[in-house]
């Protein structure tokens, strides 16, 4: 058993939506250090274009700015991307957004926003992306699509000031939709499956690290949150030799915060 080669990467292309920052960026990195050749997206053009600059210290890394939520934007991205390369071989779908507001106040704007951005563009990148990655796709070296989830879209979360009604229905959609692709793409020689991460630093958890470190810490049973070859760690398993089996998971990787799940009575309510 050769371990370089059971989670080497070399000559494989991958695409990272929202690669910019934040779990994106981390996976981004593992994928470059473990050999790939790595996309990222983002919607700010500079901030993509910085990133990639950054992220090249560890591989050869481009940036393609997209809203992934924007069809027309999307449309480009793949156009840019099928112009570049012949085949893709990994596809991320990490972009997402969130909205928190009380209950009585969730406007329908910002459900429909997080909606789209974290459900629908999911589904419609990876399947104007299908073509391109099967080009690449075998039997014993299957496509691969990661789809970022999160444990908020296996259980209510309890450490946040105001909750994200849309942002944990929109996340279990995502896990539902990873099992579906993954029965639609397998016998296409598509791998699909989804992290779902607990507490890692980024711009959506920065917030609740200034207000509540030590109750999420506490809700862990490791006692801390994500570092970020943790999250690398796992995307490079899926996407190697070794994770060629797994189809259609849904992998917590969240330091135990599911299993040791607290839920007050009301407090999502109190907000």
């Amino acid at each position: 058993m050769d371990i370089a080669h059971l989670f080497g990467l070399e000559g494989k292309v991958a695409l990272v939506t929202g690669g910019s920052r934040g779990i994106g960026y981390m996976i981004a990195r593992g994928l470059l250090e473990a050999g790939a050749r790595v996309y990222i997206s983002a919607r700010k053009a500079e901030a993509c274009e910085a990133a990639a600059v950054a992220l090249s210290e560890w591989g050869d890394c481009r940036a393609i700015p997209a809203d992934v939520a924007d069809e027309t934007s999307r449309q480009a991205m793949c156009e840019a991307l099928a112009a570049q390369e012949q085949a893709l071989d990994i596809l991320v779908n990490n972009a997402g957004t969130a909205w928190a507001a009380s209950y009585a106040e969730y406007p329908q704007a910002g459900f429909d926003k997080v909606m789209t951005t974290n459900v629908s563009a999911v589904f419609a990148l990876t399947r104007d992306l299908t073509p391109l990655m099967e080009k690449s796709a075998r039997l014993d070296e299957p496509g691969r699509v990661i789809n970022i989830g999160s444990m908020e879209g296996l259980h209510i979360p309890v450490v946040h000031a105001e909750p994200n009604y849309a942002y944990t229905a929109s996340k279990a959609a995502v896990h539902h939709l990873t099992r579906h692709l993954a029965v639609e793409l397998g016998g296409r020689s598509i791998t699909v499956n989804a992290i779902a991460p607990g507490f890692f630093p980024s711009k959506m958890t920065e917030h609740i690290f200034g207000q509540q470190l030590k109750e999420v810490e506490g809700n862990a049973l490791l006692g801390r949150v994500g570092r970020a070859e943790e999250m690398a760690g796992i995307a490079i398993y899926l996407c190697s030799r070794a994770g060629a089996y797994t189809t259609g998971a849904i992998i917590p990787v969240d330091g135990g915060t599911l299993l040791n799940h607290r839920h007050s009575r009301g407090s999502e309510g109190s907000s």
